[in-house]
Formats: C-alpha cells, structure tokens, sequence
C-alpha cells in the first residue's frame, strides 16, 4: 500500500497516460505519451499545462506585512495590490529555508511554497503571524509557454490585459480562479488555483486546444534549467546564501543597507554584508563539452589532472532548446570567469565551459 498523496487531477493524469513517479511525497506524472524532450520543446514554441497542486498555498492577512518582512527580505509593505513578488525565508546562518511567491491581493496575502518544504514552511508562518491559514480544497495549474495568453484567453477573456507578476481573481464557470501571470520555465504563462472540485473540468478545457499539451515533471526540471531557475534542495539550500544562489533580486532594496528598513529579517548580517563585499562562492552556469550530461553532485575541479576541487554541480542534465547538456554549479567566487572546470563524470574529468545564466533567455509580458 502506497503512502503517496494523490493530486485532484490524478484520475486525469493516469487517462492522458501520464508515468507517475514519486516526489515530494506525491504520486506524480514525469512525462506523457509524447515524451519530455517534446514537452519541453511544445511549451517552448506553443504552450504546456502542469499540475503543481502538490505546491502549498495560504494566506495569511493584509495587516500581517509587517511580520512577514522579519521572514523574508523582500519589500511586503510596499507589494501594490494585484502584484506579486519572490520572496525567501532566511535562516539565521545566511541560508536559504525555502523561496516563495508573495501576492497582494484586495483582502489578504496570497504565498505559494514548494511542496518539498510546506510542512516546515506553513508552521514557520504560523508560529510568527497570527491568521496564518493553508489553503485546501485547491489545484494548483501553470499554463506556460508563447501561445498561453491566446488558450487561456479564450476561457478567461481578460487575462490579455494581465502584465508579468500581475495577480487577480476571476470567475469561470461559476468558480473562483486565482490568477498570476508567472511561471517556472522562462516562458510567458500563468499560474491558476483552481477549485478541485472543478479542476478536471478546466484542465481539460484547456488541453482540448490545439495549443496545449499537457506537460510533466521531467520537462519542468529541464524548462526551469534553462531559464536559469534554481529548485530548491539543489541549488538553494540552508547552507547556501542568496547571494551565493545568485537570487539577489529577492532581496529588495529598501531592505538592503541604507534602504528604509534595512535588514530585519533572519541572516541578514550576513547576507547583507555578502552584498557589499562578495560571498565566498558564487552560481555559476556550465556548458559541459560533448554530450555527457553533469548531473548533481558532480564535483567541479580547476584542473583535468590533479588542482583543487573548487565546486560542485547544483543542477544538471539536457538541455533541448540548447541541443547539449547544461548544468549550473556552485564554485568558489574566486575562480576566474573566463577558467575552463571540469566535472568529475564516473572517475573521469569532462571539461566545461563557464557561461552566463540563463541558457535560454526568457520572454515575459512586461
């Protein structure tokens, strides 16, 4: 007998012929009949729907802002409402807990957390900010890719008018759709919580369009590779800075030093001085040579021969839009940008080439 969760849409998964596989803790598709390289490749060109209800959402109420900003060192007091934007809860050390979306809506604070960590993430809130509530009941879709706006407009007639991270409740069919347009693959596209009651009956309104192919993991981890996304456990970690993560845009600048409230939130002696005077390691994005993938946990040296290892590989594998392996890496920040790494692959010293993120540049709705 399985202890895996299920997901609302799971019935639909299994009739699209979805693999599913475990994670977080959930029973999972990781690809369909068309496989992940054309996943990833459709939502590229057209457009892909995910089932992320295993993702957490709360909320949590306006009045609460101010306790959020001593969580996360991000600008809560000053999100407009109907916007959105990233947040990370920080430990004491400097490190990274978890990363999140935070929306202002008319009546409350909306914030979506990684499956992996809600059930640290939500008592965190809980035991810091009274009125605190998980949000059950709820699918979780991301609609993404090119021809996004074009499927969902035909359902909800004014997303067309919605630019990057703007955040609204809409209704369908009689039921509450709550709205972002963002995303985890570097392409335009929406995140939709849906009730799970009605999400087979919407996801399948989508999918029926010409555009929309439903979309697995498998495709998910190589589309957020590509647009440079950190996941965390990988490249985000309690040990690891954003500033060494390369996530500095979550820390807004009336938190830094000299903002209006500067500080405040957990590490941030750490984190801001980083800031100013550079962290000891840095990510770092990798174009390994050939076709050999470097997957996580590869070590990074400076030398094919003998030298120093000076990092490992965070985040790994193929790349289909970029038609080669990429990885990203976190390496020490005194290693020159121009220096060729090699990953240790099964004993053997590949080269790399280091190289600007993101390996695909992203196309949103400004």
């Amino acid at each position: 007998m399985s202890d895996l969760k299920t997901l609302p849409l799971d019935a639909l998964h299994q009739d699209l012929g979805g693999k599913m596989v475990p994670f977080a803790g959930y029973s999972m598709p990781v690809q369909y009949a068309a496989g992940v390289m054309a996943e990833h490749l459709h939502v590229r060109e057209k457009a892909g729907l995910f089932d992320v209800s295993h993702m957490g959402q709360c909320v949590m109420p306006l009045a609460g802002d101010a306790a959020l900003e001593g969580l996360v060192p991000a600008d809560v007091i000053g999100l407009k409402t109907g916007r959105q934007r990233y947040g990370l809860f920080t430990n004491a050390a400097g490190g990274v807990l978890d990363d999140l979306m935070i929306a202002r809506r008319e009546k409350d604070l909306f914030l979506v957390v990684n499956a992996s960590r809600k059930d640290h993430d939500i008592p965190h809130l809980q035991a810091h900010i009274e009125g605190v509530q998980e949000v059950t009941g709820r699918a979780l879709l991301a609609l993404q890719g090119p021809l996004a706006e074009t499927a969902l407009a035909r359902l909800v007639p004014s997303v067309p008018s919605m630019k990057f991270m703007d955040v609204a409740e809409v209704e369908w069919q009689g039921v509450d759709l709550w709205i972002s347009r963002s995303g985890y693959t570097g392409e335009d596209g929406f995140e939709i919580s849906v009730p799970a009651d009605s999400a087979e009956t919407f996801a399948r309104a989508l999918i029926a369009m010409e555009e929309v192919l439903p979309i697995g993991l498998g495709a998910r981890d190589s589309l957020r590779m590509e647009a440079g996304m950190p996941l965390y456990g990988n490249d985000l970690a309690e040990d690891i800075s954003p500033v060494e993560a390369g996530v500095t845009f979550g820390i807004n600048k009336v938190r830094r030093l000299g903002g209006d409230r500067e500080g405040g939130f957990p590490g941030a002696d750490r984190i801001l001085n980083e800031l100013q005077n550079g962290a000891p390691r840095r990510r770092v994005g990798l174009r390994p040579d050939g076709r050999a993938p470097m997957r996580a946990g590869v070590p990074i040296f400076d030398a094919a021969e003998g030298g120093a290892q000076i990092g490992v590989i965070t985040s790994g594998g193929f790349g289909p839009s970029i038609g080669g392996p990429i990885a990203m890496g976190l390496i020490d920040a005194a290693v020159p940008a121009d220096t060729t790494l090699f990953g240790e692959v099964r004993g053997k010293r590949l080269p790399a080439t280091q190289t600007d993120l993101p390996f695909h540049k992203p196309d949103y709705k400004r």
